[in-house]
This record gives structure tokens, sequence and C-alpha cells, in this order.
């Protein structure tokens, strides 16, 4: 499902003029985006939360070149699944 057709379907939905919804959905992308970027977690009860996890050092190795590099700590962003959202999910794709 993309961004368009998630407006669309919400637009459908509450009547609300689909401009109106786009404006929203990419608000709250925007909003989740900067908070995760400040460091902070976005927890939305019976969804899910967008965290930034920590990645540490490892080591890589280029097979094609017999070299290793080191690849540095880093943030990354992740998304996870209430247990309400993830039972809908197990229930729904069978």
């Amino acid at each position: 499902m993309t961004k368009a057709e998630i407006v669309n379907q919400i637009s459908e939905s509450t009547n609300i003029d689909k401009l109106s919804v786009l404006q929203t959905v990419e608000a709250f992308m925007e909003v989740v985006k900067e908070s995760l970027a400040k460091g902070e977690d976005v927890y939305l009860r019976g969804f899910g939360s967008f965290i930034v996890k920590q990645r540490a050092e490892k080591t890589a190795r280029n097979i094609s070149k017999q070299t290793s590099i080191i690849i540095p700590a880093h943030k990354i962003p992740a998304f996870k699944p209430a247990k309400v959202f993830v039972e809908a999910v197990k229930e729904n794709v069978k």
C-alpha cells in the first residue's frame, strides 16, 4: 500500500478532503522523523513503537579483495509492532 492509497482510504472513510489528509499524514511522518533524529522514541498504543536502535561496531569482510573493514557503531530507526497489531496480522494472514 502506498502513501497515496492510504490517503485515499482515509479520505473515503472519514469524508475529509484528500489534501487535508495528505497534509496530516505528511505532518505525522515528519514528527516521527524529527523525534527519532533527536533520539526520542514514538509510542502509539495498540499500534507499535518507532524506536532508535544502537548497532554495535563490527568487522566486515570484502571477500573479493580479501580485506576487512570496521563498521563503526551507529543508530538506526526501527519499528516494533504492538502485541495487538501482531495478533491481528497473524489472524488475517492464514
